[in-house]
């Protein structure tokens, strides 16, 4: 366990290796006062994990919702795309376990956005179902065309982040998908005291 103390510029120093963007330097030295932060700052994890999914349409390969890339326009490939099929789903899988705080989720803009509500985010360390049989984390109840949400998992366990269409035929597109989380066992804590 890392541990900093009340030193002002442990503090600050911390957080300048921490992500910037997420929380400027006031907001965090408030937070940690406060005993509020610990682990990983935000940052998109995604993009080190593999991708699958239940079928592809139109060469719309799984990994382009892990590009790091939220164009929402099929033409500028970076959505993926499966087969209308009864219960679509997209699987990523992070190669570790973590506790996911954040899931965001890039919906298509061009075309047929509402293909999405009702779609589910599911968090796991299981492949049953492939994937589809893990807790729920959200439903995706309406996205709007080329819209972002981000949906609060409040430190699920996973190693997997699924989403999936229940209860109906459909295809399912995604633009990207987003991860934050911290990798289970990482106990960095910033104390300040």
């Amino acid at each position: 366990m890392i541990v900093f103390d009340a030193c002002r510029s442990k503090l600050l120093q911390a957080s300048k290796r921490t992500t910037s963007t997420m929380f400027p330097p006031g907001l965090f030295i408030l937070l940690a006062v406060l005993g509020q932060i610990s682990g990983n700052f935000g940052a998109n994890i995604a993009r080190g994990g593999t991708a699958t999914q239940s079928s592809m349409g139109w060469n719309g390969l799984p990994e382009r919702a892990i590009d790091g890339n939220r164009a929402s326009e099929w033409g500028q490939g970076s959505c993926t795309h499966t087969e209308g099929q009864a219960k679509p789903w997209w699987r990523l899988d992070l190669l570790k376990t973590y506790n996911i705080d954040t899931v965001t989720i890039t919906n298509r803009k061009d075309c047929c956005h509402e293909r999405i509500n009702g779609a589910e985010i599911r968090i796991g360390n299981t492949l049953s179902d492939n994937g589809n049989n893990n807790p729920k984390c959200a439903v995706i109840s309406s996205l709007a065309a080329g819209a972002s949400q981000t949906f609060q998992c409040n430190g699920m366990e996973g190693r997997y982040v699924n989403v999936v269409i229940p209860g109906r035929t459909e295809y399912l597109t995604l633009c990207e998908v987003e991860v934050t989380a911290i990798e289970k066992g990482d106990s960095t804590e910033y104390v300040c005291g």
